[in-house]
């Protein structure tokens, strides 16, 4: 008989793992093993969610017998039992995944109560009106994991009876109103799928732990898991757990805390809690709560002095153990401190870096599981714009600062509008009174999130800390008003598309756009990377045109340009019509007179980008323009460029349709250009050399020149375009006294370029592998295009991710090792890079090290997150494990 059951109690717990448990049940499950304080109880084996879900969503034959059993045990350790008609053990049934997502998967509590057994607990506890505010908790959440009714048909009828009884908040009413909710909220539940409310404590059971088990594929659960990339086979396990209560009384109280501050990573106990609630009451932001460390200038009747000495010892306890930061959630029922969770804790950028070397240098763990804690894709919150210290701020409010960043966006209220004008691209901001699971699509689609409840560990925060977003919650003063799309503050109004900015590090909501600026990097950040730097193997350059893309290269860290692509010197006033004329010329002498006009722009342009590189590598792309891209497009631009060439408007009308092309990424582009128009080549050669030279003798440092061809199909292409590469180095050097040496590449984006790595190899010295069309041509899907069934494809598992942000190891990994291989076969010392997107994926970077290749190119600001995953990749190929 298979175990489906794990058994739990202070002191012990059945052997098993995070496979069996999950993730939150192994916490449990450790945390009882070290004799802390936790409630009994039992988790049903993950592997029972993917038999619920491949046996047409039922349950096995000998689940049954294994609950009852588990349930009775739970019974003999507390002394009263699940059918106790005098004392009734109540139990929750939460979701364990084995990776976290937070608030994706339906869970209830108060199971077990129903008309009899809350008389009975109303005794026991000696208050009615608290027995009665658990039943309806229970009844509400019951019918909406089970019966699929809406959380606000429940909080929409509560709200009519307190209005009616002139109530404003829930302490207010009085134990026979309690049990009148009661009865409303059955009528509302009846109203539900699977017969409404049941009355059998059994039955509320089994219900439960199907709802938990039938959300693993609710549609907020299947985006969450796309979103964060978890597979979606993983399956949930389910914990059955006696219920604490911290909303009896004044004396009792539930709560979160981190063992450092999420935030900042500070080494202090950071948290908050509620007295008199329960944990949804946390969560859901109605209350603002009390933060934790208030206990030690000011204890309340729930968090003594005492407790908190006993709550900040077993924080660290669990910190200790684990060797990082703990998230633990906790329950005080009248005096007694429960520990209900734990696991590693979320946290920012900026905290993840600060905690992963304070723990180096507390010793506690060492330089190598430092770089492997910190997720390389979470330094980009380190990059994203933050508030000009010196712009002018309207504060308009000020909240809870529950993510770090800042962003300025439209106003929208409405999650799936945060959507939809994401997608266009717009800059949004979304405003809620608090946030949900049922939200995650907007808050993934805007730029930050403000909420007008909720604390520092409300869904809100938990959520936009995960994702880098900033956030600002519990916003003193906000009145969200739905209906009217728009928002009150401080005798303001500010209505649905208007601007605003919040600050995620000061919980400032500012009125208008601000400037914004980007962060220093230094301190902690300085110090991992130097770590990162010391073991990677790969090297990392970046894609750079501009002298800003390459200073801040340099800044970030880069060891030179992987790829300046020249054409992007070209895109703007007077430059473009210089290149129309270029293309746009029927013969050498009018390319030539237009190239005549380009070589200075040119040659001031490089020789800045060598300036800025002294010393390192700089590879430039030759011409690469999709003609399509620099065309004239209107009456207008065909008129500038008649006039530059003092030619007839019609001429080049006629001309420009000669040019135009069906399927011009895969047209005259490329090294095409270039061994049609040789003359091009010429002039990108002189500037190069003419340019290098010069930032030689200004900087004294060499300038190490890298010239390769795009669009490379055959070896004989490159042999003519280095044939008159050195023909100008040549009449370079009679000039001026400067052999100008250079190394030659190719730049490998056809399948047939792959397959013939070897013979180009003869005459290149380095290839450099464009990844973005090289995924084009080989998937023959255009990524401009591919939007629209691209999300299938990965949701169905056609393709395990966006093969544009991850490499397809089967297909194109597969056409780059072959090229590799046999590259390396020709020249032994052949130089291997990608300039790609690809060179900035953290997936993707593994893949490059397995390769053996020698670097990737990115965009600057990936540069970080790429030297990072460089190390991490070497590490685990040299089987380390953090």
């Amino acid at each position: 008989m298979k175990k489906w059951a794990f058994s739990f109690s202070r002191g012990a717990a059945d052997p098993a793992g995070v496979r069996e448990l999950g993730g939150k049940g192994a916490g449990i499950a450790e945390m009882a093993r070290l004799g802390l304080p936790v409630p009994p109880g039992f988790a049903l084996s993950a592997d029972l969610c993917e038999h619920y879900w491949t046996h047409d969503q039922t349950l096995p034959e000998d689940l049954a017998p294994q609950i009852d059993a588990a349930l009775a045990w739970i019974g003999k350790i507390a002394g009263h039992g699940f059918d106790d008609a005098r004392w009734p053990l109540l139990v929750s049934v939460r979701a364990s995944p084995r990776v976290v997502t937070p608030g994706m998967i339906d869970g209830v509590l108060n199971i077990g109560l129903n008309d009899d057994s809350v008389k009975a607990l109303a005794k026991k506890c000696g208050s009615e009106r608290f027995a009665y505010d658990c039943y309806r908790r229970f009844i509400a959440d019951y019918a909406n994991a089970v019966g699929a009714v809406a959380h606000h048909e429940f909080e929409e009828a509560l709200d009519e009876f307190k209005e009616k009884k002139g109530a404003e908040r829930d302490a207010e009413l009085l134990a026979r109103d309690w049990r009148a909710v009661v009865g409303l909220f059955k009528q509302i539940a009846a109203r539900g799928r699977r017969g409404g409310f049941p009355q059998d404590p059994r039955a509320q059971l089994f219900g439960a732990i199907e709802a938990a088990l039938g959300s693993w594929m609710s549609p907020r659960a299947v985006l969450y898991r796309e979103l964060h990339d978890v597979a979606q086979d993983f399956g949930a396990a389910i914990i059955v757990q006696t219920m604490v209560f911290g909303n009896m009384d004044e004396r009792c109280a539930t709560g979160a805390v981190s063992t450092r501050n999420p935030v900042t990573g500070a080494r202090e106990l950071h948290g908050e809690y509620l007295q008199n609630a329960q944990g949804e009451d946390l969560t859901a932001g109605l209350r603002t709560p009390l933060p934790v460390a208030r206990a030690l200038s000011a204890a309340t009747p729930s968090l003594t002095l005492e407790l908190f000495a006993e709550l900040k010892a077993c924080a660290g306890r669990l910190e200790a153990h684990y060797r990082d930061m703990q998230d633990v959630e906790f329950t005080i029922e009248r005096g007694t401190l429960w520990l209900l969770q734990t696991r590693a804790g979320k946290r920012s950028a900026a905290a993840a870096l600060k905690i992963a070397v304070d723990l180096v240098n507390e010793g506690v763990i060492a330089r190598e599981d430092a770089l492997l804690r910190v997720e390389p894709s979470s330094l980009d919150q380190l990059l994203h714009p933050t508030i000009d210290p010196n712009a002018r701020r309207d504060v308009i409010a000020r909240g809870l600062p529950a993510s770090p960043g800042a962003a300025f966006g439209a106003i929208v209220f409405d999650p799936q509008e945060a959507e939809a004008l994401g997608a266009q691209g717009r800059k949004v901001i979304l405003i809620r009174v608090e946030t949900s699971p049922e939200d995650i699509g907007g808050m993934h689609a805007a730029d930050g999130v403000l909420t007008a409840r909720g604390g520092m560990t409300s869904h809100a925060a938990v959520i936009a800390r995960g994702m880098g977003k900033p956030c600002v919650t519990a916003a003193a003063g906000l009145r969200v008003d739905y209906a009217d799309q728009s928002f009150s503050v401080a005798g303001r109004r500010f209505r649905k598309g208007e601007t605003i900015a919040i600050d995620g590090a000061s919980g400032e909501v500012i009125a208008g756009e601000v400037k914004m600026r980007r962060p220093e990097l230094t301190g902690e950040f300085a110090v991992l990377m130097s770590w990162a730097d010391s073991v990677r193997r790969l090297r990392v350059r970046a894609n750079a045109e501009t002298p800003a893309d390459a200073r801040a290269a340099r800044k970030f860290g880069a060891e030179g340009i992987g790829l300046a692509r020249t054409e992007h010197m070209f895109f703007e006033g007077a430059r473009i019509v210089a290149v129309r004329e270029m293309i746009m010329a029927d013969d050498a002498a009018g390319r030539r007179a237009a190239l005549e006009k380009l070589l200075p722009m040119q040659r001031e342009d490089l020789t800045e980008l060598f300036e800025i590189m002294a010393g390192l590598p700089v590879a430039i792309r030759l011409f690469d323009p999709p003609l399509h891209e620099f065309l004239p497009h209107n009456e207008a631009e065909l008129a500038d460029v008649a006039k530059a060439m003092r030619a007839d408007p019609e001429k080049l009308r006629k001309r420009a349709q000669e040019l135009a092309e069906a399927n011009p990424m895969l047209g005259f582009r490329g090294v095409r250009l270039a061994i049609a128009f040789p003359e091009i080549v010429a002039m990108q050669a002189r500037a190069i050399f003419e340019a290098a030279i010069a930032a030689a003798i200004a900087t004294g440092a060499p300038a190490h020149i890298e010239i390769f061809a795009p669009l490379v199909l055959s070896r004989a292409e490159l042999d003519l375009v280095k044939a008159r590469i050195d023909e100008v180095a040549t009449a370079v050097e009679g000039e001026t006294g400067i052999r100008p040496g250079y190394r030659l590449g190719a730049m490998i984006e056809l399948p047939r370029a792959a397959l013939c790595a070897g013979d180009i190899a003869a005459t290149a010295q380095f290839l450099s592998f464009g990844t973005n069309d090289l995924t084009q041509t080989t998937l023959g899907i255009s990524r401009d295009d591919a939007g629209a069934f691209l999300g299938e494809y990965v949701a169905k598992g056609v393709l395990p991710a966006d093969p544009f942000v991850t490499i397809d190891e089967l297909g194109v990994g597969e056409l780059v090792r072959l090229g590799a291989a046999r590259a390396r076969a020709t020249r032994s010392d052949v130089e291997l890079g990608v300039c790609g997107e690809h060179g900035g994926d953290p997936a993707s970077i593994a893949f490059f090290e397995s390769a053996g290749f020698d670097y990737v190119s990115c965009s600057p600001f990936r540069t970080p997150i790429a030297r990072l995953a460089a190390a991490q990749a070497t590490l685990r190929r040299r089987g380390v494990r953090e």
